[in-house]
């Protein structure tokens, strides 16, 4: 364990939070720029969700397979080169002439957004001791608010008054920033490789058993179907208050900041009613009271601006009330000795769903000769029959406290149902 004074440990802990922020930014900025890429390159809403799917298709598999490599490097390095490459990424984003170049420049910002993630954890276990770690993530995780609340509008701002490109020069200004920052701040992290690491023979195989046991097999299957739910609804949000109703995209900076702050405030709250309450209990609360919001966004009538912008924190926190109180039922589900290699398997198996939901939601839509978005209604149904068989699935969920009726990977004893 590194010692580091408290002010250093601070700083290091801030500014990996602003490396995730970017690459959260990154990853939420697309939806609300979605009527103005579509309208630039002349793509339906199934391309642009293609593009929006590549990034999470390639984050949840460069996530998963970081696993391979990621303790045979020292951390400063790695976090320095990857990082220096999301920045290029965001550079191709920004000069993509095409929509073929924008998808190869957004599937390898995900390749090195997954990478980043992983790191960015294995340097807050590197430092931070066991006792305060969750105060750690804590702060790791106000990336996600502060992009919700301020990196998005910022970028649709920037979007509306320029191009649809200025969102990712800003992102490649921001990054360049804390890349050096993180040169001044970040301290050689080599100890771990004192350890010999596991040969590749032997880590594919036991990510592989981790991957297909049935416990763990349960709980990403409800974290897939989640995040397919969320996604067929959620990138088309934008795309639909522009082309249906005739929301102003510099417009649309307000319904994010609306929700982002709505979020910022009750997640903590919701945290700890699933503490106090039942992880599953608040689960289902908030997957039913989602219903109604996820089918009015989707059905949505001819009504005045404001109005949308006081009714999206609703939605908002409805929708990511669901995924905190699933997250942290997550985080019990492995034996302590997997916990690291299943959550990042988890996290991967997240991404895959976002992917594959706003993939499947594109299929779904088409424009009509009025340039309206039609079958939007389907798409908030597919997400509430998915949302129903969650409420079902989540019973088989199981902590590894409870009574399971085979074992652990790497257990020495034979489940007796052999």
């Amino acid at each position: 364990m590194y010692a580091l004074n408290p002010t250093r440990e601070r700083n290091l802990l801030w500014l990996l939070a602003l490396t995730q922020f970017t690459v959260i930014m990154d990853f939420m900025v697309m939806m609300p720029l979605g009527p103005q890429i579509m309208h630039a390159f002349t793509i339906t809403p199934a391309a642009f969700a293609t593009a929006v799917s590549a990034y999470s298709w390639c984050s949840g598999l460069s996530g998963l397979f970081a696993a391979t490599y990621i303790d045979r490097f020292d951390r400063r390095r790695l976090l320095l080169a990857v990082y220096a490459l999301f920045a290029l990424s965001n550079l191709g984003c920004a000069l993509a002439g095409s929509f073929s170049l924008l998808l190869v420049a957004r599937a390898f910002a995900g390749l090195t957004g997954g990478v980043l993630g992983s790191v960015i954890m294995a340097i807050v276990t590197d430092v931070i001791p066991p006792a305060r770690r969750g105060a750690a993530t804590g702060t790791i995780m106000t990336a996600f608010s502060l992009a919700a609340i301020a990196g998005v509008p910022a970028g649709v701002m920037l979007g509306a008054h320029f191009s649809w490109a200025a969102p990712f020069v800003l992102l490649v200004a921001l990054s360049l920033a804390i890349w050096f920052a993180c040169m001044r701040i970040v301290p050689s992290l080599s100890e771990h490789l004192a350890r010999q690491a596991p040969p590749l023979k032997e880590v594919l195989p036991d990510l592989g058993r981790l991957l297909v046991f049935p416990r763990h097999l349960n709980a990403f299957a409800l974290t897939f179907v989640m995040m397919v739910s969320q996604m067929l609804v959620i990138p088309f949000i934008s795309p639909m208050l522009v082309a249906n109703h005739g929301v102003e995209p510099q417009q649309l900076s307000w319904i994010y900041m609306a929700g982002g702050a709505a979020t910022f405030f009750t997640s903590r709250a919701i945290g700890r009613f699933a503490d106090r309450y039942g992880r599953r209990r608040v689960f289902r609360i908030f997957a039913v009271l989602s219903v109604l919001p996820v089918l009015f966004v989707t059905h949505l009538p001819a009504m005045p601006f404001l109005l949308v912008v006081l009714f999206f924190p609703f939605f908002m926190v409805a929708v990511s009330g669901r995924m905190i109180p699933m997250q942290a039922l997550m985080t019990t589900v492995p034996a302590p000795g997997h916990r690291g290699a299943f959550l990042s398997a988890n996290s991967a198996v997240l991404a895959l769903g976002t992917g594959c939901g706003a993939w499947l939601g594109g299929l779904m839509l088409s424009v009509t000769p009025a340039g309206h978005i039609d079958g939007y209604g389907m798409n908030g149904w597919g997400a509430v029959a998915l949302v129903l068989v969650a409420l079902v699935w989540i019973n088989r969920v199981k902590a590894a406290d409870e009574p399971a009726s085979t074992l652990d990977p790497g257990s020495a004893e034979v489940p007796a149902s052999r």
